[in-house]
C-alpha cells in the first residue's frame, strides 16, 4: 500500500485506510450569499473579530449542505429567511490562496456563493442584528469591495457579482480568479466606480435654456439586447455617444449618430427621443436615445480618449447593473422599453454578454 499524494488508493486498501486516507486530505466547506441593494450595492458585514468586512455567511456544518449552511447563516446574522436557488460561484481556496497564520492552515477550502437576490428598503428595514459577532452592516459600491475586503474574498464577491449579471451560470473560481473568464472578468467590469448619474430623468424634449452636456444612445439589436461599451483599462461601462462637438451643428442626432461611429464602428436607423436627464446643479441637459443598429465594423480607436472600446450585446436591466444612476434609473428603463416597443423589437432574454470582436451586419 501506498499513500503519495500523487498515487490513488490501492485496491487492497482496507475501508479504514481509505477513511484514513480521505479524511488526512479534507478540506473546509463555507457558504456565503451575495445581497444587493436597487441601487447595486452589495451587503457586507462588519465583524469584531476580523478586520475585513464579509459577505453573509460562514461554516458548513457537519451533515449539512452548502445552501442549507447558507440560509442559516442568514438567519442567524441577519434575522432574515431566504429562499436560495442559484448559485452564483464555487471557489476552492488552497492552502496558500487565503493569507492564515500558519497554525490555522489546512489543506484547502471549498467556499459555495448563492443569490441573495435584490433587497428593497422595507426588507433592509426588517433585518434584525444579533446581540453578538455582527456589529453592524452597510451596502457599498462594488468597486470599494477591493479596500474593505481581504483579497481572496473581494476576488470572490466581484466574480459572484459578475456572474449574476453575466447570467451564464456559476463560474468555477481557484482562490477567488474564473477558470474561464468571462468578457466582464476580463476587462475588470466593477472593480471601478461605476459612473454615477443622479439625475432626475424627464421623458420630454430638452427646454429652451438647456445647454446639451452629453447625448447617448440605447442601440438595439435585432434581439432585443442593446450596444454596450467596456473600457478595456478600467472596465468602466458606457453607452455609445458623447458630448457635441461644432461639426453637429447643434443637431443631438448628429452628435449621436457619430460618437456612435467613432467609439463603435456601429451604424444606427430609426433614432428615437427618450427624454433628458436634468441637473440641479447647473442648466445643462443629458439628452436620451434609442435605435436600431445595422451594422458595426471593426472595432475602432475612439479619437477622444484613444481607446479601442469592447463591445457587448447586452439586456437593458444587464446593463443598468453597470451604472449608479439612482432612482431615476428606472424611469429611463421604463422609456427604452416603451421605445424598443416602437422598433417593434422583442424584449431580450437574460443571457451571457456577447462579444462583438469583429465587423457585423443586421
Amino acid at each position: 500500500m501506498t499513500t503519495a499524494d500523487d498515487q490513488p488508493p490501492t485496491p487492497d486498501m482496507t475501508d479504514e485506510e481509505y477513511g484514513a486516507l480521505r479524511t488526512s486530505a479534507a478540506v473546509w466547506a463555507g457558504a456565503s450569499v451575495l445581497i444587493t441593494d436597487e441601487r447595486g450595492r452589495v451587503l457586507v458585514q462588519k465583524v469584531g473579530y476580523r478586520p475585513f468586512r464579509l459577505l453573509p455567511g460562514g461554516a458548513v456544518d457537519p451533515g449539512e449542505t452548502a445552501v442549507r449552511a447558507a440560509v442559516r447563516e442568514v438567519a442567524e446574522e441577519l434575522g432574515v429567511t431566504l429562499t436560495l436557488t442559484r448559485g452564483l460561484a464555487v471557489d476552492w481556496v488552497t492552502a496558500t490562496g487565503a493569507p492564515r497564520a500558519e497554525e490555522m492552515r489546512f489543506p484547502g477550502e471549498i467556499l459555495h456563493v448563492f443569490d441573495g437576490g435584490v433587497w428593497t428598503e422595507e426588507r433592509i428595514a426588517g433585518v434584525r442584528l444579533p446581540p453578538d459577532e455582527i456589529q453592524a452592516i452597510e451596502f457599498v459600491e462594488p468597486a470599494d469591495l477591493t479596500a474593505l475586503m481581504s483579497p481572496d474574498d473581494a476576488r470572490r464577491a466581484l466574480a459572484a457579482l459578475r456572474a449574476r449579471i453575466d447570467h451564464a451560470g456559476p463560474v468555477l473560481l481557484e482562490d477567488g480568479f474564473p477558470l474561464a473568464p468571462s468578457v466582464l472578468d476580463r476587462t475588470g467590469v466593477l472593480s471601478t466606480p461605476r459612473a454615477r448619474h443622479h439625475f432626475p430623468f424627464h421623458p420630454a424634449p430638452v427646454p429652451a435654456g438647456l445647454a446639451l452636456r452629453q447625448a447617448w444612445c440605447w442601440a438595439f439589436a435585432p434581439d432585443g439586447r442593446i450596444l454596450l461599451l467596456l473600457d478595456p483599462g478600467t472596465g468602466a461601462a458606457r453607452l455609445p455617444g458623447g458630448a457635441p462637438e461644432p461639426g453637429d451643428n447643434g443637431d443631438p442626432e448628429a452628435t449621436v449618430r457619430r460618437g456612435t461611429r467613432e467609439q463603435a464602428a456601429a451604424e444606427l436607423r430609426d433614432l428615437l427621443h427618450l427624454g433628458h436627464l436634468s441637473d440641479p446643479a447647473e442648466p445643462v441637459a443629458r439628452t436620451r436615445y434609442a435605435a436600431a443598429l445595422t451594422a458595426v465594423g471593426a472595432p475602432p480607436v475612439d479619437p477622444a480618449t484613444g481607446h479601442t472600446y469592447v463591445r457587448v450585446l447586452a439586456t437593458p436591466e444587464q446593463a443598468l447593473a453597470l451604472f449608479d444612476w439612482g432612482p431615476a434609473a428606472a424611469d429611463q428603463l421604463a422609456s427604452v422599453h416603451e421605445a424598443r416597443t416602437r422598433l417593434t423589437l422583442p424584449r431580450a432574454t437574460p443571457r451571457p454578454l456577447t462579444e462583438l470582436d469583429g465587423p457585423h451586419v443586421w
